[in-house]
């Protein structure tokens, strides 16, 4: 049996993460959403950026985090994601956003790569823009003249999940060092006690490659946000 300190069987992890970041779960199962309020939704998220809305739907429901106080607002839009997507964003203040879905994969067995990169800070000099916001240290692969080449951040979201964001240089496209990258790091989450996740566009056949040959397969679990006028989008 594991001890006080020790972390939560991985196969645990998921429902921890999404109970402790959406404010509740598991969903319904009658294919209907549940509408719960969170503090979350109205405080900085990973990058310091508030998202007054995040969602996680299942093949047999889902549940949407809003701020508490717009529960009652966001009920009274309706119960089913097709009701949801035609009012919720204007029920919530923000009429000019979109309601979507990406594709919400996550892992607790990584494909048996091998490593591709070092874990560095995020503010060594070396690591590009686009991974600097992380709050976390990032994994960098390294061409052959010592720069970047490709590279992984950790969103991390609380102490049970932390999702993945990858990203290659053109240089480095097709040799297998995105998949590599992505399974050292769901190793390192793992043995950190959370779990990592991987999120996609569904257009984004790329990244799904990735997804699926780093052993994150696709289940059926989708991510629902918001996006457009100010709102942030993380797919």
């Amino acid at each position: 049996m594991p001890g006080p300190s020790s972390p939560p069987a991985a196969e645990d992890r998921l429902a921890l993460h999404l109970g402790h970041w959406l404010g509740a779960w598991p969903p319904p199962t009658d294919g209907s959403v549940l509408i719960v309020g969170s503090d979350l939704r109205t405080t900085p998220g990973w990058d310091g950026a508030i998202r007054p809305l995040v969602g996680v739907a299942t093949p047999d429901g889902a549940v949407v985090s809003v701020a508490p106080s717009l529960v009652d607002a966001a009920r009274g839009v309706g119960r089913t994601l097709a009701e949801l997507t035609q009012g919720l964003p204007a029920a919530l203040g923000h009429p000019t956003a979109a309601l979507g879905t990406g594709i919400f994969r996550w892992s607790v067995a990584p494909a048996p790569l091998p490593d591709a990169g070092e874990w560095v800070p995020t503010d060594d000099r070396r690591v590009p823009e686009w991974l600097r916001p992380f709050n976390g240290d990032v994994l960098i692969a390294w061409d052959d003249d010592g720069h970047y080449g490709a590279g992984v951040g950790r969103k991390q979201h609380d102490r049970w999940g932390h999702e993945l964001s990858v990203g290659t240089e053109p240089a480095l496209r097709g040799r297998g060092i995105a998949r590599r990258l992505v399974c050292q790091a769901a190793r390192r989450v793992l043995d950190d006690g959370a779990v990592p996740t991987y999120l996609h566009d569904p257009a984004n056949l790329a990244s799904a490659h990735v997804a699926e040959a780093s052993g994150f397969p696709d289940l059926g679990y989708r991510i629902i946000g918001m996006w457009g006028g100010s709102i942030i989008d993380d797919r």
